[in-house]
């Protein structure tokens, strides 16, 4: 395994993480979560992510069950809060009310006394801003979070928190939290660029777009038994892409690049987004032990502007670029 900084903090964690999204507490039974967060320890990954609203807290007390008895020290956990945990009004969204029981309800569920990293999961249009920065100050003043980050904000509201939090003298966001791999890449534009400027950190997930990028889904072919794409929980969010038939041939036609690179088509997709110098690290999940095994070869490789050219060229109009596409609800509470 392979390190980095979190941004331009002193924090150091592994260039892959492991994130439990989808599969913790809904896919996969925790005997095999625990399996596949024992083979990630095993891999030297210490950087585990997750979120309140995944599978409605279970996800959490699943991965603050499987990493019980490790060295708190040598692991960095983070959490996420904003979608709705609950039927009541402030169960949901950046109110210092959530902000403060949802941290106070994380920290119990993972079995932890403090989170490395406490993110905004998406940005709250119905409250101030102000009022959310200062609810995650108190917590970073209290001991039970050490560093604060986004994810899926624009960077204009990225700009807007750096601002209040020079102007409050508040602890400055480190990280973002974007979806970014080969066929989405909306936050090179601005995103990117800001972060540099600012010290920022980009935190990503999905970088083999849902299993996209793993070559499994062939043009033409039914899907494949026991894939995310066939699974009832998880296919919408592969829909559009596993119809799409000329965006399945295009990532057919990555197989020799990958090949040629001595990597499978999920390690390429992997090691594609650690070329970004701006990447801290890349979250990857798993419903199998061996996944995880297989995906964190792509740690340390890497790729020379040659074949990097040439995916671009492959890929060609497949790739998601506007900025725009980033996009939170516009009223959480409604």
């Amino acid at each position: 395994m392979e390190f980095r900084h979190l941004g331009n903090t002193g924090l150091i964690i592994s260039e892959i993480a492991y994130g439990n999204w989808i599969t913790h507490g809904s896919q996969v039974e925790e005997d095999t979560a625990t399996s596949c967060v024992r083979a990630a320890l095993d891999a030297g990954i210490t950087t585990f992510d997750t979120a309140d609203g995944y599978a409605q807290g279970k996800a959490e007390e699943i991965l603050g069950r499987a990493l019980k008895g490790e060295r708190r020290d040598g692991l960095e956990i983070f959490s996420k809060l904003y979608w709705p945990m609950g039927e009541g009004k402030n169960d949901r969204g950046l109110s210092r009310k959530h902000v403060v029981r949802g941290c106070e309800d994380s920290l119990r569920r993972l079995g932890t006394d403090y989170l490395d990293l406490y993110q905004a999961h998406r940005f709250d249009y119905t409250t101030p801003l102000e009022e959310t920065m200062r609810a995650f100050e108190d917590l970073v003043r209290q001991g039970k979070v050490l560093y604060i980050g986004v994810s899926e904000w624009r960077a204009e509201e990225i700009e807007r928190a750096l601002k209040i939090a020079d102007e409050m003298g508040f602890d400055r966001i480190v990280s973002n939290q974007p979806q970014y791999n080969m066929l989405w890449r909306v936050i090179e534009s601005e995103v990117v660029p800001l972060s540099e400027r600012e010290g920022l950190g980009q935190i990503v997930w999905s970088p083999i777009a849902g299993g996209i990028l793993t070559g499994k889904y062939k043009p033409g072919q039914e899907l494949p038994a026991g894939s995310r794409a066939a699974d009832p929980k998880s296919e919408k969010f592969l829909a559009d892409k596993v119809s799409d038939q000329a965006l399945l041939e295009r990532v057919q036609g990555l197989e020799p690049l990958a090949a040629e690179a001595g990597l499978s088509l999920s390690q390429l997709a992997v090691a594609w987004v650690l070329q970004n110098r701006n990447v801290s690290t890349a979250i990857i999940g798993a419903s199998r032990p061996e996944q995880v095994r297989s995906n964190v070869e792509a740690a340390g490789v890497k790729l020379d502007a040659g074949l990097m050219a040439r995916i671009d060229e492959v890929l060609g109009d497949s790739v998601q670029r506007d900025p725009a596409l980033t996009k939170s609800p516009e009223n959480i509470r409604g």
